[in-house]
């Protein structure tokens, strides 16, 4: 713990007086070095929560791109969330398309800037989030990663009504991916592959139809898979067990070094023919935040949580690292 003076504002940002934040496992991977931030030191958290207690001067907002929502003006104690995208130039052919998650020049918070582990965070206007009066902060923090990212895969996976979906892992973004893709579609079937016990029991009791380790076979081939775990063996797992056309969504920053060898066992005619496709998840744009928090408010979807004293981040992350505690892990910050 370190006492660090306010953030600096740049015209077109605002002060955030942070009450939650999210715990991810993304910032597992920087701490780790398996994803090093482009400077060190750095405050991590991309799932912040908290009042605007400042904004700079905003004549210099000019938000640009496909991609930007129309919504009310941020004023002074409005209730905010700011998500991993910190910032996208609006500029260049991913952002004028509407994928600016694509850019660049994408810049994260927690990674890139300081993020949310801290009383106050410094966020550009145009990327912030209203967030719902019926979220609380503490059940809207988990939304603005481990929700949007399951969000954006469950739209990539283009399954519907009817069909079956497979979910490899089942952590904070797997378990709301679940609650988020049962409100939407009432009768798709969930079929949940964990090496993890407790999370497989976690997984039964919010409603899959079926759950077992990557050992086991499920009851049917699967429309589509959405992968959320570091490791290559789940990819090629999930291949065998993908109907003719199916799709499997990696909603993964990275996946281990160690275990790459896995890909050398990948057998075209079993793995990949018919049709198959193998679809990577990059970051998340604004509408996929807000789209998710509006989708959750309206649906009353409330995420499994697990909360923690700002002072007691390091043992949240040692709790994802070891498994065991399911759902989401937030920071509680008490000013």
């Amino acid at each position: 713990m370190e006492e660090l003076p306010l953030p600096d504002l740049n015209p077109g940002e605002c002060l955030i007086k942070v009450s939650a934040c999210g715990v991810c496992h993304t910032e597992l991977d920087e701490i780790e070095g398996r994803m090093d931030p482009p400077r060190l030191p750095v405050i991590p958290g991309h799932q912040v929560v908290g009042t605007v207690v400042n904004i700079a001067d905003q004549r210099n907002q000019t938000p640009k791109g496909k991609d930007q929502l129309s919504k009310d003006p941020i004023r002074v104690g409005d209730r905010v969330g700011a998500a991993w995208i910190n910032w996208a130039c609006g500029e260049c052919e991913y952002c004028l398309s509407g994928n600016e998650n694509l850019c660049e020049r994408f810049r994260a918070n927690g990674r890139d800037v300081d993020g949310g582990y801290a009383q106050f965070i410094s966020v550009p206007l145009d990327f912030i989030h209203q967030i719902p009066t019926r979220l609380t902060d503490i059940q809207a923090a988990p939304l603005l990663c481990a929700g949007a990212i399951g969000y954006r895969s469950l739209v990539l996976s283009g399954v519907q009504n009817g069909d079956t979906l497979g979910l490899t892992g089942f952590g904070a973004s797997g378990h709301l991916t679940l609650k988020i893709a049962k409100s939407k579609f009432p009768e798709l079937q969930f079929f949940v592959f964990s090496r993890n016990a407790s999370e497989r029991e976690f997984a039964v009791s919010l409603g899959a139809n079926w759950a077992g380790s990557f050992e086991d076979d499920p009851p049917a081939l699967l429309n589509a898979i959405i992968d959320t775990t570091p490791a290559w063996k789940p990819v090629l797992f999930s291949m065998s067990k993908l109907k003719p056309g199916g799709r499997l969504v990696i909603n993964a920053i990275r996946k281990e070094e160690s275990d790459k060898g896995e890909l050398g066992q990948l057998d075209y005619a079993f793995h990949l023919w018919k049709e198959k496709e193998i679809k990577s998840v990059a970051n998340v744009t604004r509408r996929d935040v807000r789209e998710c928090l509006k989708f959750a408010a309206e649906a009353g979807i409330q995420s499994e949580i697990q909360t923690y004293a700002l002072e007691d981040a390091n043992q949240a992350l040692l709790d994802i690292k070891k498994g065991g505690i399911p759902g989401a892990k937030v920071l509680q910050i008490v000013h």
